[in-house]
């Protein structure tokens, strides 16, 4: 049963960071052998961790195609969804980089500064592939890049025994964590593998964990290093994410998935349960919240989240999330739970009210969110699959001082500087220059500036 409470009630704790960061030690070590021994390595790791451990990691792009087309003869309807799900991205993304303009401006005369956007020119997904392969994952890493231009993007993503492989390894035993099958083709899981090929992504390699991190992040015989490494994954993933970080950059830290809704009396219980839940099945520590002014409301969703738990495949691992982290919230006021809001910095935050003057101030009031869904219609899952938002959000938090994976994580904004000789403003600016160096014990600045004033 999710806990209730009220607003008073609320401890300190849960509005601080949670952390579910793996091991910095144990990652640590990962990446330095990564570093030493590069894809003998990632052999090994992939022998202790994986269902299989392949003679190499990069997937043909026929084992692509032909998982697409198998998905469209077989699942026409997934087909058509990845597909549309991709457009919408893509199409939003570009929209995004749209927003970033190069300019030049003249500060003073003769001094001109300017400012142009460009992109990495490679970057790495992780896209996880445990209990649930995460094939919409493909979709939010790689669209945006796409749209930023990126020349050169890879994924990673956890090994699989071959189809040609499977007859050997049950006869051997083998084929799963602990026991894999060694030696075989790469392969990878079909639905992350169609994905990719729906989104134009070539370069796919049959590797996972922080080894996978550490391959894209300093490169191995086989996997490149890149600018750039985007995607979830587990504790130990998002641990190589943070050690890697300043090597290459990443999205974010991304922990265990989070929802907070406010709503009001207009809202329909069932729909509230159902959207607690979407949260809720993806781990036992995700943290689904509802904030209510309606008592009676509260009780009625309590109530309709045993009735739909009853039902639901994943009730183990939902159930689980709403008793230990879960919970509703009753507040003396919608503002009040805008204010608890700003405090969480959920990653997913909806307004479950009607439309109107009191929606409107609501989205006025609240700053700290990964993504906001406004409205009853505006479901949190289309954020999740099909609406063109990107669904790699911050936190833990960490919306109160950054946003989600986007376009901009794939661009650069640099800065460009053109002086014209004799003008008035570029002598001031030497002045200047030469002063400041002065006065702060530079000799050499100060020379570098007041030689640009003889000619």
């Amino acid at each position: 049963m999710i806990r209730i409470q009220y607003a008073s009630e609320v401890e300190k704790e849960f509005f601080a960071p949670r952390n579910f960061t793996g091991s910095a030690e144990t990652v640590r070590a990962v990446i330095e052998d990564v570093k030493k021994r590069g894809d003998d390595a990632l052999r090994d790791y992939a022998k202790k961790f994986d269902a299989a451990s392949p003679a190499s990691f990069l997937l043909p792009e026929d084992e692509l195609r032909s998982a697409a087309e198998k998905l469209k003869h077989e699942r026409v309807a997934v087909y058509d969804a990845l597909s549309y799900s991709y457009d919408l991205a893509l199409r939003f993304a570009k929209k995004q980089k749209e927003s970033f303009s190069d300019f030049e401006t003249e500060l003073e005369p003769g001094l001109f500064t300017g400012q142009k956007t460009i992109p990495v020119e490679s970057a790495g997904a992780y896209i996880p592939a445990g209990r649930f392969p995460l094939v919409s994952t493909v979709v939010m890493t790689s669209a945006p890049a796409v749209a930023a231009g990126v020349k050169k993007l890879v994924i990673c993503t956890p090994p699989r025994v071959h189809p040609n492989d499977r007859g050997e390894a049950e006869r051997s035993g083998t084929g799963k964590a602990g026991k894999p099958f060694v030696g075989g083709a790469p392969y990878a899981d079909e639905g992350i593998m169609a994905a990719a090929f729906i989104c134009g992504v070539k370069t796919v390699f049959a590797c996972g964990g922080a080894q996978a991190v550490a391959a894209m992040a300093f490169g191995t015989e086989s996997i490149p290093a890149v600018d750039v490494i985007v995607g979830p994954g587990n504790t130990f993933v998002a641990a190589a994410k943070k050690e890697v970080y300043g090597t290459v950059g990443i999205d974010m830290l991304a922990g265990p998935t989070e929802v907070f809704i406010i709503a009001d009396g207009s809202a329909d219980p069932a729909w509230l349960a159902a959207d607690l839940l979407a949260q809720a099945e993806h781990d036992p520590v995700a943290q689904p919240v509802l904030a209510t002014p309606d008592e009676k409301l509260a009780e009625r969703v309590a109530s309709e989240i045993e009735v739909q738990l009853a039902s639901l495949p994943t009730r183990a691992t939902a159930e689980e999330s709403i008793s230990s982290c879960g919970r509703i919230i009753i507040t003396g006021s919608l503002e009040e739970a805008a204010e608890l809001a700003n405090r969480k910095a959920p990653e997913h935050l909806e307004l479950a009210v009607s439309e109107g003057s009191e929606c409107d101030k609501l989205v006025s009031l609240v700053h700290n969110y990964g993504s906001l869904f406004i409205g009853h219609y505006a479901a949190e899952v289309f954020g999740d699959y099909a609406a063109g938002l990107n669904h790699t959000l911050p936190t833990s938090g960490s919306a109160r001082f950054t946003g989600g994976l986007s376009v901009r994580t794939f661009l650069k904004t640099v800065t460009t500087l053109r002086c014209e000789k004799g003008k008035a403003g570029v002598k001031r600016s030497a002045e200047a220059a030469a002063c400041l160096g002065d006065a702060e014990g530079l000799a050499a600045h100060a020379r570098a500036a007041r030689l640009r004033l003889k000619n």
